[in-house]
């Protein structure tokens, strides 16, 4: 979901997923990818820090019905990621909301709180219909969950989630990044499940990039 679709999205989510469902079927999952048409190439490349393995990123935010969709699919995926492979999130600073779901992120990463809230929020927000556009909103929700509200919203306002606050929207000019859900291979290649034709062929796609960052 792009920055400027976001509210006629709203009203053609369910065309949008029926269109990439057809797509999907149409395109064999373990066909080699087509750079420019399922995944592009990223120019200047981006260099991945902290860590050795291949970085997978998925930007993403808390506000888009799509990512919402597609969260079931990546984390099945994410559960069978070799052991050379890791998978980070970064909440992107448009759509609803957007700096108080990048903060939440964050501050359920560092209390190791993100297997067990990540789904849930995206309930609350597109099944529930709440909007969660105050901190004391959200961390009732962690709280409501099993959380620990003080430590959250201590997280929350940390300067450490701040700094990842900084660091998200350096990697979102790095990577040009304009819509979500969009998933960034190493540095190297991008692509997502609007551009590859459902979430199943992305993550094909992403599979085979990822032998592609492997060799070079």
């Amino acid at each position: 979901m792009n920055r400027r679709d976001f509210s006629a999205s709203l009203v053609g989510t369910g065309f949008g997923a029926f269109a990439l469902s057809i797509a999907g079927a149409a395109s064999a999952q373990g066909a080699e990818p087509a750079e420019g048409t399922e995944f592009t190439r990223v120019n200047p490349p981006v260099v991945p820090q902290g860590s050795p393995k291949v970085e997978v990123l998925e930007f993403f935010s808390y506000a888009c019905p799509h990512c919402s969709a597609f969260e079931p699919s990546l984390e099945a995926w994410s559960k069978k990621l070799p052991a050379d492979v890791v998978l980070k999130r970064v909440p992107v600073s448009f759509l609803m909301n957007a700096e108080n779901f990048q903060r939440t992120y964050f501050a359920l990463e560092s209390l190791g709180l993100v297997a067990t809230m990540q789904r849930k929020i995206f309930t609350a927000v597109h099944v529930d219909h709440l909007r969660l556009d105050k901190p004391a909103d959200i961390a009732a929700l962690v709280a409501k969950n099993g959380g620990d509200e003080k430590k959250f919203l201590d997280a929350f306002n940390s300067f450490s989630v701040a700094t990842n606050v900084s660091r998200a929207k350096k990697l979102m000019s790095d990577y040009k990044v304009d819509s979500v859900p969009m998933l960034a291979v190493h540095g190297r290649f991008t692509t997502s499940p609007s551009q590859a034709g459902s979430s199943e062929r992305a993550l094909a796609v992403v599979d085979a990039l990822i032998v592609k960052a492997r060799k070079a």
